[in-house]
């Protein structure tokens, strides 16, 4: 497994910021890579991809949220990911977010750029373009407010 920790503060208030965090079908307007994301479900999302030439389609489940806190994901089935953002108050007006990942990388085109920390920057330029999408709007473009709970067992 590899691990990416990345954060960036946005100009936005903290339920703005963690609001947006929640319109998971907006996504490809500033994940670079995500081609469409479907919300099955208050706790389910079903992701197309095209990274690298590689497509994937796979379902995550949210394993954890509490309102202007924290998201906690993980994949459903094979290869293995999983996540968490978290939304930080700097300042009335101001909010750090931090994203911390875990992925599998399979096949030499992944290991490959995992190597060459291709996710990483990814990653990276995806909070940016959130950045720059969320202030642009000045404000979230919906929110749920929803709460799912960590399961004790796992």
């Amino acid at each position: 497994m590899s691990t990416i920790e990345q954060s960036i503060d946005v100009e936005v208030p903290v339920r703005a910021a963690y609001n947006q965090w929640t319109q998971f079908t907006e996504f490809p307007r500033f994940m670079e890579g995500v081609d469409k994301i479907d919300q099955i479900s208050d706790t389910r999302t079903h992701w197309k991809t095209s990274i690298a030439g590689v497509k994937r389609e796979f379902d995550a489940e949210i394993t954890e949220q509490r309102p202007d806190e924290r998201i906690a994901w993980t994949s459903v089935e094979e290869p293995r990911q999983a996540g968490v953002v978290t939304f930080h108050h700097l300042a009335p007006e101001k909010t750090r977010v931090m994203l911390q990942m875990e992925f599998a990388p399979e096949g030499v085109v992944e290991k490959a750029g995992d190597a060459l920390n291709v996710v990483e920057r990814k990653v990276k330029g995806d909070l940016k373009r959130f950045k720059e999408f969320i202030e642009a709007q000045g404000r979230e473009t919906g929110g749920w407010r929803g709460e799912v709970g960590q399961d004790p067992t796992s």
